[in-house]
């Protein structure tokens, strides 16, 4: 279900019979048609099992589904809004940033450290972003949220890419990541904090950016 971006802090779905779409509860801008929002109690596409995997990791951001005929307008807090196409691969996002997505993609929970192993633990601790993220798999759109505009840069095998962890949206593909200490990085740009962390995002895929270090 494509989205249709407004501007750059609204997005529009269009809701057909037979096809249904999550949202974060509270996105709903304004509709046209026959179209219904409910409260979503099964997790999403991954059913009972992702739900309760998202409780236990703290990913249960409340989402509505959204079903009927007509059109729906999306926005939250006057965020940023990135609209991502998934062909198959897998989106890594954390929960409090997802607006909308189709509700054919697969929705699970995964644990950071077993990306990062210790060092992807170590993000959580030291960024404040949860140990574990949310996974959407399939064919379809996202809608992400975010400060100041998103970029997306893409990784290869030949040149990884070094991210700020509190700049960092989201990312897709075959990425692993780890988080390693850059001394003087910080000072080298003038926002020296006495700590440097970079994350570092290797192998085939991509990864969103926001242009801004404030968490949603």
């Amino acid at each position: 279900m494509p989205f249709r971006e407004v501007n750059s802090k609204m997005v529009e779905a269009t809701v057909t019979p037979g096809q249904r779409l999550f949202s974060q509860r509270g996105a709903m801008l304004a509709y046209r048609g026959e179209v219904s929002f409910t409260p979503n109690v099964q997790g999403g596409q991954g059913g009972l099992m992702s739900m309760v995997g998202r409780r236990v990791a703290g990913e249960a951001t409340p989402l509505m589904t959204v079903e009927g005929s007509g059109t729906v307008m999306f926005g939250h807090g006057g965020h940023h809004i990135e609209v991502i196409n998934l062909a198959g691969d897998t989106l890594y996002v954390e929960a409090d940033r997802l607006l909308a997505f189709d509700g054919t993609l697969e929705q699970g929970t995964m644990f950071m450290g077993a990306q990062g192993g210790v060092m992807g633990m170590v993000r959580g601790q030291v960024t404040g972003q949860g140990l574990f993220t949310t996974t959407l798999k399939g064919h379809g759109a996202v809608a992400v949220m975010a400060h100041g505009g998103v970029v997306e840069i893409p990784i290869t095998p030949q040149a990884p890419v070094h991210v700020d962890p509190q700049a960092y949206v989201a990312h897709h593909g075959d990425v692993r990541n780890k988080l390693s200490t850059a001394l003087g990085w910080r000072d080298m740009v003038g926002r020296g904090s006495g700590e440097a962390f970079q994350l570092e995002l290797s192998g085939s895929g991509a990864v969103y950016v926001q242009a801004s270090e404030e968490k949603l």
